[in-house]
């Protein structure tokens, strides 16, 4: 009898060892995944401070070169007529290719979404700004002579990507929102003219009941275009 009790006793105190050894390994184990899990977060985190870092030195690499290069252009020209013409020639082309800040008369047109369709049965979206929208404004005004145009002060180029990711829309990568902000150096008279016509297309956004504001603007600051261009096809020849 006492051989029975001793028995059962030892199968007792087995199978709750066996229970506390089960949640001491599970206990250690999902310890594990969040110290596992902490270390991926910290990991990612340093890398894109990394990449951060590379950027802007890069960037700030970049900015001393156009510095220096400048400088070696004029110091070559000072005293040279022909080549002063060749100065500023390149002068025109980097204005023309946005690596240069510009200033000068022009247009200022601001499109902004309209909070009207909270409150009423409108559809929502006709009274939103969409990409394709400013991809025609950005056109027209291209059409209309434009020499410089930026969008919330996002320089555009000849390369410029005006994309919708979602709800999203991105200018050379960058997320904007309204209100945007659309500038452009040019002709003031015929910038204008061909904006405001009846019929043009910020008529038909302001008929669908898009807040659209345009104005004249005497002198026009557009930033340079701070990203890289880089040229994959195309060689000089």
């Amino acid at each position: 009898m006492k051989k029975k009790q001793i028995a059962i006793t030892l199968g007792i105190m087995c199978f709750i060892l066996t229970i506390a050894i089960s949640i001491q390994l599970k206990t250690v184990k999902n310890s594990n995944s969040t110290v596992s899990v902490s270390l991926t977060d910290d990991k990612l985190r340093d890398e894109v401070l990394r990449w951060k870092e590379k950027y802007d030195y890069a960037y700030e690499q970049l900015t001393e070169s156009e510095k220096e290069l400048t400088s070696v252009r004029q110091d070559a020209t000072q005293n040279d007529i022909t080549d002063n013409s060749k100065q500023e020639q390149i002068n025109q082309n980097n204005m023309l290719l946005g690596n240069v800040k510009v200033e000068g008369p022009g247009l200022q047109i601001t499109l902004a979404d309209n909070n009207v369709a909270a409150t009423t049965s409108i559809d929502p979206s006709s009274v939103l700004v969409h990409y394709d929208d400013i991809l025609q404004v950005v056109n027209a005004l291209n059409n209309a002579g434009a020499e410089a145009i930026s969008i919330n002060e996002t320089r555009v180029i000849t390369t410029t990507s005006i994309t919708c990711e979602g709800n999203v829309i991105k200018v050379n990568g960058e997320k904007i929102s309204s209100p945007f902000v659309i500038k452009a150096i040019g002709s003031q008279g015929r910038l204008y003219g061909s904006l405001t016509m009846a019929g043009g297309y910020l008529d038909i956004l302001q008929s669908y009941g898009v807040i659209v504001e345009t104005k004249q603007v005497d002198n026009i600051t557009i930033e340079k275009y701070n990203g890289i261009i880089n040229y994959k096809y195309v060689k000089n020849n």
